[in-house]
């Protein structure tokens, strides 16, 4: 389980013995992650709307899992407190990190 200041945005496990991410992910997006990809599911466990799970397979690739935990990450951070934020998600990875 990874957290950032307390909240949870990525579990790591195994569902039936294959190992597997579950992130969280916009709504929206999570839709569209799951109709273009087989190995992206609605999280195992958790709130189908917010969350994905996500396994190896063809198409997942190092750069798509970058995204997919930097993005989970950023949502939950979106969602502190200002004060308890460590980083801007608004500003964050655009070149201009804002250390908090």
């Amino acid at each position: 389980m990874f957290k950032v200041r307390g909240k949870v945005f990525m579990l790591m496990t195994e569902v039936p013995g294959r190992p597997v991410v579950i992130l969280k992910a916009d709504p929206g997006e999570a839709l569209a992650l799951r109709e273009q990809n087989s190995h992206i599911t609605p999280g195992y466990h958790m709130n189908k709307k917010h969350w994905i799970t996500l396994e190896g397979g063809e198409g997942v690739g190092k750069e798509l899992v970058r995204e997919l935990v930097t993005d989970s990450y950023l949502l939950v951070v979106d969602h502190l407190p200002k004060a308890e934020q460590p980083v801007d998600p608004r500003t964050y990875g655009n070149g201009t990190r804002a250390a908090r």
